[in-house]
């Protein structure tokens, strides 16, 4: 995807969630609820100005650092390289934030006829799908991938660690969406326990990846 339909994507998810915002604003609770629990409990609200428009400006801010890092990483030149699934990332990213902010105000218009996990998990699962296709094609750079000080101080530490996290990663992304299926414990532990253990494991194995490199 080229930087420009990125581009024209992005602002354009980001203006209809500002004018739908504009639209229902009177509608909207003077509390409004922003945070669901394990069971789909309501455990957290803001007030209506932050839940009518403060996902918009959370995604403009994203979307201006993300067309930001190609231009200040010092390896400019390897972000290149992966900059066609870079750019379709940052749009998944746009439409994933959109997805959240449409079922958030839907809440606190009434409509409530569905569990917000078994909404949200599903979107979780292809994000995090996305992200490891993005890893298999990522090259060394400072801002995005799997970064550690033993993948950004070798091009092969890196292309390895981050070959298995793709896998990682979509294998989360596969968990995450069937945990929309189950209870709230089951589905927390679906994703949560998977990502943070794929994490740790990264991180151990692109130190011991590069232990044996050090050692050749």
């Amino acid at each position: 995807m080229s930087t420009r339909i990125t581009l024209m994507v992005s602002l354009a998810l980001i203006l209809v969630a500002i004018v739908f915002s504009l639209a229902v604003y009177n509608r909207l609770p003077e509390q409004m609820a922003s945070h669901w629990g394990m069971n789909d409990e309501v455990n957290g609200t803001v007030s209506r100005f932050w839940g009518a428009f403060l996902m918009p400006i959370v995604s403009l801010a994203m979307l201006g650092l993300f067309l930001l890092i190609p231009s200040i990483d010092p390896l400019k030149a390897n972000i290149a390289r992966f900059r066609g699934i870079f750019n379709g990332f940052i749009a998944v990213m746009m439409v994933f934030l959109f997805y959240i902010h449409i079922l958030t105000m839907l809440w606190n218009l009434g409509v409530q006829n569905f569990k917000m996990s078994a909404a949200l998990l599903p979107a979780i699962g292809l994000f995090f799908f996305f992200a490891g296709l993005m890893m298999s094609q990522a090259k060394r750079n400072f801002f995005i991938g799997i970064r550690t000080p033993w993948t950004l101080s070798s091009d092969r530490v890196w292309d390895q660690t981050h070959r298995v996290g793709s896998v990682l990663f979509m294998i989360c992304g596969v968990l995450a969406f069937v945990a929309a299926f189950f209870p709230g414990a089951t589905a927390f532990g679906l994703i949560f326990a998977p990502l943070i253990g794929s994490s740790i494991f990264l991180v151990v194995y692109s130190y011991v990846l590069y232990q044996q490199e050090t050692k050749t």
